[in-house]
């Protein structure tokens, strides 16, 4: 794909990231009057979840009808190297809470490599947008991860789901808390990478979690200076896996800190198909 076309992409997904995000905000506004189901257990679906997929769907079709999609509902259409990776709205348990910490989610890919992120969070008007060699930015302004070189000054979200049981997460907490660092969890996965690419955290695991939940999220730390496990080796588009990110100084420790260096990231969902 040459420049121009990537260029193209850059220019609509920016778009189809605010329109989506917008139509995500109207359905949480009147949420009381959507239906709500469970998935799997706290793995919630709302109406809106389908409706937004299906609005940014549309919109790839139209404007790159060649282009593959991966939506978290809708699974992968289309066949190729060029794909869009879509979560709808990432943070549905939040969503259908009333808590307004949720987001769009889209990155775009050529073979595994990530080339274009957006994550829209319409409750707190903000925009974050990458493309692979130009940077990052929230609302236009350039973004940079933390300078922070002491994980014991580090504040590190730990990702959670109800795919895996529950002692490898609380394991997790009790190495990260053992070694200075705090931690939290907001219950956005892309959220929670776009943050430590701004600088608001230190870094980003979660044992197992979905392509869809990370794409944009992973270019946008890697354009603002971070690192990132290579999340998409292997089978990652397809079947998720454990993701770790963080700020330069921190890296070491945090693999350390963590357990979750090279070759002990292999932790596997008990229900890949789950969303998050």
């Amino acid at each position: 794909m040459n420049t121009r076309e990537l260029g193209r992409r850059e220019k609509a997904l920016a778009w189809i990231a605010r329109d989506a995000g917008q139509l995500a905000r109207r359905f949480f506004l009147k949420r009381e009057k959507l239906s709500v189901s469970l998935k799997g257990t706290q793995d919630y679906l709302t109406e809106a979840d389908g409706a937004v997929e299906r609005f940014i769907v549309g919109r790839l079709a139209r404007d790159f009808p060649h282009d593959a999609v991966l939506g978290e509902e809708g699974g992968r259409k289309g066949a190729g190297d060029a794909i869009w990776v879509i979560d709808p709205i990432d943070g549905t348990e939040n969503f259908a809470h009333g808590i307004g910490h949720f987001c769009i989610s889209i990155g775009f890919m050529l073979g595994r490599r990530l080339q274009l992120a957006a994550i829209c969070a319409p409750m707190y008007g903000e925009l974050y947008l990458a493309r692979r060699g130009r940077g990052a930015t929230l609302n236009g302004r350039r973004m940079k991860v933390a300078a922070t070189r002491r994980l014991g000054r580090s504040v590190i979200e730990l990702g959670w789901s109800a795919r895996l049981a529950a002692r490898p997460y609380t394991a997790l907490v009790e190495r990260v808390l053992a070694s200075g660092a705090t931690f939290r969890r907001a219950g956005s996965g892309a959220l929670g990478l776009a943050y430590v690419a701004d600088g608001r955290t230190e870094g980003y695991c979660e044992l197992h979690i979905n392509a869809w939940d990370v794409a944009a999220g992973i270019l946008l730390i890697e354009e603002a200076g971070g690192w990132c496990n290579d999340f998409f080796a292997g089978d990652g588009l397809a079947r998720g896996g454990a993701v770790i990110a963080a700020a330069p100084g921190i890296r070491s420790a945090l693999l350390a800190a963590t357990g979750m260096a090279k070759g002990n990231m292999t932790v596997r969902s008990r229900n890949r198909r789950r969303g998050k």
